[in-house]
């Protein structure tokens, strides 16, 4: 049996104790659940970027800090972004920042 996963106040920075790795330049990740769905945080670096890719599967977003933006917007602290199955886009962050993010599958890169 797999223990329960617990972050008090992770909306006021409780996730900052969490062990970041590298994930592709200028992006770090921190994986909370493995597998699929799969939920992690990513780290931007200011100026970082994600090549336009595809989503297989869902893949939901929430800022925690800094903004990030794609081809359809820009999303400040606080967002919550919702990419379905069958979508492509590219992000990037010029002030950096960090998501909570999970995906149903793998993104393929375009």
């Amino acid at each position: 049996m797999s223990e329960a996963l617990s972050f008090p106040d992770f909306l006021r920075g409780g996730w900052q104790h969490c062990q970041f790795e590298y994930f592709r330049e200028g992006v770090e990740i921190c994986r909370l659940v493995t597998g699929e769905p799969e939920l992690a945080l990513l780290r931007y670096a200011p100026g970082a970027s994600v090549p336009r890719h595809l989503h297989v599967g869902l893949e939901t977003i929430l800022v925690l800090e800094g903004s990030q933006s794609d081809e359809f917007g820009h999303y400040p602290k606080g967002s919550l972004i919702a990419n379905p199955e069958g979508t492509t886009h590219s992000v990037s962050s010029e002030e950096g920042c960090v998501v909570l993010i999970q995906w149903t599958k793998p993104v393929k890169i375009l």
